[in-house]
């Protein structure tokens, strides 16, 4: 069958085009090899969320006498995952409904480029059929990095799939890069009763962070147990007895670090291998597809979304760029009213899931200071909130950033209790080029962590209300 758009990719940001495309009206095609919903909804996000839940939920039960329960637990582990597993499986299955509630004809199997508009697509049983389209959308997503010395064995040392099946709970594990998938992992074990230990390469964890997020969050982890080091490398790995020898390179000389397995978490390369993108002279750069503005590649009628364009690899960057990419495909066609605006990498949130939980958008200080701003810098630590002190959650705090000249919102970097639902005012904000003084203006509810981010821009602008 020939369609207007296909789409090689079922995860956050092939689905997300599929559906947008539909709604267009255009005649729309999917293809996935695996599981709709790709690695986001069965392998990443969703399920890790799930996962952390759990470990939140056993948090609470030990401390629940500060709260005036008396509680106890024990940790059911393959419970643990399993509920984890059930709830991507309803969310794939969400996506299979959304598909055929937007009438998007899904094609499993193994997609390959083959010509301008064309897809051969090989299904599990080696059958080949070739499927047609006048504008292909490439969004296959992404998969564990390997570094030569931490080859993935899958059972001693693994990925993040395998971090999320285990059987049973590790006494010990050692966690490579702390990124938001390493200090997930490694909240959630620590959590569950295993020894941790983070070894990350940079001079600081989370090192896409701003400075003061890092500290913040090293001084948790290790209040909690967890052992950081910061400026190492693994160097080798024996995997000959029954756990993992790891051989680290610090400052200070090499150690030996012993554990029964060691998680990889030092970041992700795009699936753009053997998917036909040499033999169409579809440009690449670095690992990833090179595309412009509206996602196109330098061969017509071919785009490229997600984590294997230059982006940074997030879910909901994956779905803005396919809502963006198909739309400007609908202007040109006539099927859409007015150009999208491209995306402003500047303000796109970034959130880590771990305890306490990372939120932050825009420019970090150095990042402003090195930009040429003069800043004014806020900072209200959460020990001063009304709703953590209720919530038994007094760690972390809320830093804002502006521009002293002219007042603009330039960074919001936050680390604390529910930060991941709050940033989005500050991504809001920026957008609309707020300054300070209508968020001053705006009434804040109270009690809530949100207000928080009001108290810290008093801060910066010498107002303090509540410090």
């Amino acid at each position: 069958m020939a369609y207007d758009v296909i789409v090689l990719g079922s995860g956050p940001g092939g689905y997300v085009a599929a559906i947008r495309a539909s709604q267009l009206g255009f005649k729309t095609a999917i293809i996935e090899k695996e599981s709709l919903g790709g690695i986001c909804l069965n392998w990443g996000c969703i399920p890790t969320k799930a996962l952390l839940k759990s470990a939140q939920v056993f948090e609470d039960i030990k401390h629940g006498k500060e709260f005036g329960i008396e509680a106890t637990g024990k940790v059911d582990f393959p419970g643990v995952v399993k509920r984890s597993r059930n709830v991507a499986d309803k969310m794939s299955k969400g996506v299979q409904f959304l598909m055929k509630k937007n009438k998007i004809d899904v094609v499993m199997g193994f997609g390959k480029l083959k010509a301008k508009g064309q897809i051969e697509v090989t299904a599990t049983d080696g059958s080949k059929k070739t499927v047609e389209g006048k504008h292909i959308i490439i969004a296959t997503g992404a998969r564990s990095r390997e570094l030569p010395a931490l080859k993935i064995d899958g059972k001693k040392i693994i990925g993040y799939r395998e971090a999320m099946v285990l059987p049973q709970i590790p006494q010990k594990m050692i966690v490579v890069g702390s990124g938001a998938i390493g200090v997930e992992f490694a909240y959630f074990y620590n959590s569950m009763g295993c020894k941790v230990t983070i070894v990350e390469f940079m001079p600081r964890i989370v090192p896409v962070e701003d400075e003061d997020i890092s500290k913040e969050l090293e001084k948790n982890f290790k209040k909690n147990g967890i052992e950081v080091m910061t400026s190492s490398e693994v160097t080798k790995v024996d995997t000959s007895g029954n756990g993992v020898k790891a051989t680290v390179k610090t400052q200070s000389g090499e150690t030996t670090l012993e554990a029964d397995v060691l998680l990889s978490a030092v970041g992700i390369s795009a699936n753009i291998e053997g998917i036909g993108l040499e033999e169409l002279g579809i440009k690449t750069d670095k690992g990833k597809v090179v595309v412009d503005q509206f996602y196109k590649t330098d061969v017509d009628g071919f785009y490229s979304i997600g984590d294997c364009a230059p982006g940074q690899a997030l879910a909901h960057v994956a779905s803005k760029e396919g809502i963006v990419c198909v739309e400007n495909i609908g202007y040109n066609e006539k099927k859409y009213n007015h150009k999208p605006q491209p995306i402003d990498y500047n303000n796109v949130p970034g959130c880590t899931y771990c305890s306490p939980e990372i939120a932050s958008v825009g420019f970090t200080e150095k990042q402003a200071r090195d930009a040429g701003y003069e800043v004014k810098v806020g900072k209200f630590p959460l020990s001063a909130s009304g709703k953590a002190a209720a919530a038994g959650h007094l760690e972390g705090f809320i830093k804002v950033i502006f521009d002293a000249k002219y007042g603009e919102w330039l960074g919001t970097h936050m680390i604390g209790y529910n930060v991941t639902e709050i940033i989005v005012q500050s991504v809001t904000a920026r957008k609309l080029e707020t300054t300070y003084q209508e968020v001053l203006n705006s009434i804040h509810p109270h009690p809530t962590i949100s207000e928080s981010v009001k108290d810290a821009i008093e801060v910066a602008y010498g107002e303090a209300i509540h410090l």
